[in-house]
């Protein structure tokens, strides 16, 4: 059983905020950086599967420069067997990423896939598909529990409105991870140390094709009036937001 985990180092806004000198970006100063809550859950899941089977690895991949390493070092203290950096200086957009991960997963024909169903610092939920087109595995998105059988995984998606879709697709598959799914273990101090240890291996991309969007600016919204908190009964706030709305496009 082997379980590739695809990781990122994300950028976490402290309390305050100021944008680089061309606007397009956070200065770093007011960046915290950490392992992707939603890829914690991930790399935990893969841990216990492989736990269960009684053999197999788990092998985290990243993409970005030699700060990345420190997620990926996380999740080798929690477990994981190896680690691999797509080495990549520049902002990518979400397919970029998809495209830069794809050479090093195809070539490490794993049983599964697991990705976040998001990234907190993007939060665009485009990778984990994209990779598994890329791929062309079967996927399924906002898992919330895997069972294995043989060469198939039944998966267990969360919908709106507290439904759950239970769908089985054959191995090898894409899943993109749900927080909630488990407890992610806490690494030990021991651990910690052997993570540091332990050597990554450093990969350069392929083609990552133009990108699909660009940063024109990023600025702090102004602040408005307020809210308009609106009474009465159904009918006269029905009426109340049909004129507010005819006031704003007039």
């Amino acid at each position: 059983m082997k379980v590739v985990v695809c990781v990122k180092q994300v950028a976490v806004l402290g309390d305050e905020v100021d944008f680089a000198e061309d606007e397009r970006d956070v200065d770093p100063d007011y960046l915290d950086f950490a392992l992707n809550e939603w890829d914690s859950y991930a790399t935990e899941e893969a841990l216990r599967l492989v736990e269960t089977a009684g053999e197999g690895e788990v092998v985290v991949v990243s993409v970005g420069d030699e700060n990345a390493e420190d997620a990926m070092r996380r999740c080798l203290a929690m477990g994981a067997d190896r680690g691999i950096r797509v080495d990549v200086a520049e902002r990518l957009d979400p397919i970029q990423v998809a495209h830069a991960l794809a050479e090093v997963v195809r070539a490490e024909s794993p049983d599964l896939v697991f990705a976040g169903v998001q990234s907190s610092d993007s939060v665009q939920a485009a990778t984990g598909g994209a990779l598994a087109a890329l791929l062309e595995l079967p996927s399924v998105a906002v898992v919330t529990k895997i069972e294995l059988g043989e060469g198939k995984a039944t998966a267990h998606r969360e919908l709106e409105g507290g439904l759950v879709d239970v769908v089985e697709v054959d191995r090898p598959a894409l899943l993109t991870i749900q927080t909630g799914i488990n407890e992610p273990r806490y690494a030990t101090l021991r651990a910690i140390k052997q993570a540091e240890e332990k050597e990554i291996d450093v990969r350069e991309p392929e083609d990552l094709g133009e990108p699909a969007y660009r940063v024109r600016k990023m600025f702090v919204p102004p602040k408005g009036e307020g809210a308009e908190m609106l009474d009465g009964g159904a009918a006269e706030v029905a009426q109340r937001i049909k004129e507010i709305v005819q006031e704003r496009l007039a």
